[in-house]
Order: C-alpha cells, then sequence, then structure tokens
C-alpha cells in the first residue's frame, strides 16, 4: 500500500502542512504590522506573493526550512513555560468561570425573591380586593346585612360619614323589609 501525498492519515503531508500554517499564520500576524511601514517600498506586495509561493513550495521547502531553523528550537527552549501558563490559565478560566457562576446564582436567587415578594403583595391585595366582591355579593343574594356598627379597624366596611356601606341589593332588601 503506497502512501498518497494527500490523504490525511499520511503523517509527513500531516507534519509538512502543521509547519506551514503555523509560518504561514506568523507571517501574517507580522504582515499586520509591516503593511503600515513598508507599503511605500517599491515591489513591496511582489515580495510578500514570492515569499508566500516560496513557503508553498515542496521544492524550496520554505515553511519547513524556517520552521526548523526558528520556531522549533524557540518553542522546545521555552517548552516548559508555555506549559505553566497553560495550567494557570487553565486554574484562572475555573476560578473565573465558579466566581462568576456563584455572583450569576445570587444575582438570578435575588431577583426571583424580590419578584415573588412583589409580586405576593400585588397578589393578596388583588385577591383581598375580590373577597370583598365576593362577600358584598353574598350579603346582596338575600342574607341579611350585619346590624350594628362596624367592627374596629375595618377601614373598608365604613362610608365616607362613618355608616355602614351596603350594596344596592343589600338596601333594597332593607327598605322593602322595613316596609312590610
Amino acid at each position: 500500500m503506497s502512501l498518497h501525498p494527500y490523504r490525511l492519515n499520511n503523517l509527513p503531508n500531516q507534519v509538512k502542512w502543521m509547519m506551514y500554517w503555523i509560518i504561514f499564520a506568523l507571517f501574517t500576524t507580522a504582515e499586520t504590522f509591516t503593511d503600515i511601514f513598508l507599503c511605500w517600498f517599491p515591489f513591496y506586495y511582489e515580495l510578500k506573493i514570492a515569499f508566500v509561493a516560496w513557503l508553498l513550495s515542496p521544492y524550496t521547502k520554505g515553511s519547513s526550512l524556517l520552521y526548523r531553523k526558528f520556531v522549533h528550537p524557540t518553542l522546545s527552549s521555552k517548552e516548559k513555560e508555555i506549559d505553566d501558563c497553560l495550567v494557570q490559565a487553565k486554574d484562572r478560566s475555573y476560578d473565573a468561570l465558579v466566581h462568576f457562576g456563584k455572583r450569576g446564582l445570587n444575582v438570578a436567587a435575588t431577583a426571583a425573591v424580590m419578584a415573588a415578594s412583589k409580586g405576593q403583595g400585588a397578589l393578596s391585595e388583588r385577591l383581598r380586593s375580590f373577597s370583598m366582591q365576593d362577600l358584598t355579593t353574598i350579603r346582596g343574594d338575600g342574607a341579611p346585612a350585619p346590624s350594628g356598627p362596624p367592627p374596629p379597624g375595618s377601614g373598608r366596611a365604613s362610608g365616607k360619614h362613618g355608616q355602614p356601606k351596603m350594596s344596592r341589593s343589600a338596601s333594597e332588601s332593607a327598605s322593602s323589609s322595613g316596609t312590610a
């Protein structure tokens, strides 16, 4: 079985493309800054195209040459520092995730409690208004109205001048029972 040069399971092919893309990424990063200062240079853009062709050429193996001469020795000498930075970044990201997760849960819990407390007050007020309506309706259906003054502290049961409030049907039933 021969190795086809463009197959993905071909390890030398993968290494070649890895070296090319690493060098090309460094070139693109450097190009961002050099374009500002060197764009006036004659044949600057033509030289950039020739450099990329040199990187890609299987005859010159430019990307492999640059990677093995500069990038690999630098990465090898800094391997311990890179690994330490990666471990620190992992630890910091976990700590940040836990910190912001706790803050997010606290904010959500506070919002839920505030909404529940505001909602409970509005709900109880709404239920209270419905229950008072229901009581006046029940009294109006033929039940005798309570006689005497309203109990102390029931501000809703008295009218403007301290007289008990009655629904219309209750007052009609009181007047009709008094005339009979």
